[in-house]
């Protein structure tokens, strides 16, 4: 996410759109930043900085107080929207993640589409924009997603992941820290093609453990995994429209087919579950649930529409226009199996998109 904490306070606070504002402790005491916009970087500004220091180079700046429990339920909300694509997600802080999406719940054989269509749904669903960079490991996903920023969308392409490592700067590698870099600056590692002039056994000399990761990262080798440690507890898909529906006919034919595309996703995960939600908003946002739980396992589509379809009459639907509708179903007795497939396209030579 770009700028978290700040950009959920922007759009929250209308008055504070375009305006540099600090989320953090007050600039009076001895608080610092959690995070900062963008229109406050341009001054500087960052986290980490004490606030009385940040007041000086941007007085300014608006400075509010952090909403975390605001906060974690807008994470909450992203990674539910990961998890529609794919189960493999790794969680690295409120607002932000590593997801593996080589086989995912689609069936989308590009990982930039995904990230498109990730971003797109984030957007639709919070107001706010993610950046997200796509390659073939970690570390390069990640050195990615800082390319573009804001709102970025960034491709490593494996026929040029080498070259573009040698030519980035040893301060922009992901893992090297401001003491990793001066001390790299030091012996004359100043970019990557630097670094992969180093033997291994000399940098884990200078760098003890981490000599081995830097060896590797030199030459576009990250083996780490995508560790997911979340237990699926349900399986649904839902639409935010473009133009509010009030059409029932018209909505029982999308809640068929989205009962269809749930009924595939669960065949690839083996899965079955009893309870079946159907989610509806309506025009002025106002959400509504309806359960009905089946004695025993179901996972066909016929059974999932037939379900929200009846659940669908104890909402007011038709007589109110809606604006996003949604199936879920739950208790699941999952078994996932299969293996991971090739490798997903990348099927954009450009670097920044």
């Amino acid at each position: 996410m770009d700028a978290f904490y700040a950009s959920v306070e922007q759009r929250d606070h209308p008055e504070y759109r375009g305006k540099p504002v600090v989320v953090g402790g007050s600039p009076q005491g001895r608080g610092v930043v959690a995070a900062a916009s963008y229109e406050a970087r341009k001054y500087g500004i960052h986290s980490a900085m004490p606030a009385s220091r940040a007041v000086k180079q941007c007085p300014s700046a608006i400075f509010v107080k952090p909403r975390f429990e605001v906060y974690r339920e807008i994470s909450h909300q992203i990674r539910e929207i990961f998890y529609r694509y794919t189960e493999l997600v790794e969680p690295l802080s409120l607002d932000e993640a590593y997801l593996d999406v080589t086989e995912n719940l689609k069936g989308i054989p590009s990982g930039t589409l995904i990230a498109r269509a990730i971003k797109k749904e984030i957007y639709e669903q919070t107001g706010l924009v993610a950046s997200a960079g796509v390659s073939f490991n970690k570390f390069l996903a990640k050195i990615a997603s800082d390319l573009d920023k804001p709102d970025g969308l960034s491709v490593i392409h494996p026929d040029e992941a080498e070259a573009f490592i040698e030519n980035l700067a040893i301060g922009e590698f992901y893992g090297v820290g401001k003491a990793t870099k001066q001390k790299m600056e030091s012996l004359g590692i100043r970019t990557g093609a630097d670094l992969k002039k180093w033997e291994e056994v000399d940098l884990v000399k200078q760098f003890g453990k981490s000599g081995h990761h830097y060896y590797r990262i030199a030459r576009a080798i990250d083996n780490r995994k995508v560790k997911s440690h979340r237990t699926r507890k349900s399986i649904g898909k839902e639409r935010t429209f473009s133009e509010d529906v009030s059409d029932l006919n018209w909505i029982r034919t999308f809640l068929t087919e989205l009962s269809e595309k749930i009924s595939n996703s669960m065949g690839k995960l083996n899965a079955a579950g009893k309870t079946v939600t159907l989610k509806v908003r309506y025009k002025n946002f106002e959400t509504v649930t309806r359960s009905y739980t089946y004695p025993q396992f179901v996972s066909s589509a016929s059974e999932i529409s037939q379900t929200a379809i009846r659940l669908l009459d104890e909402t007011e639907a038709g007589e109110r226009e809606v604006r996003l509708l949604g199936i879920s179903v739950s208790s699941l007795n999952l078994h996932e199996g299969g293996s991971f497939g090739e490798q997903l396209e990348l099927p954009f030579e450009i670097r920044r998109i």
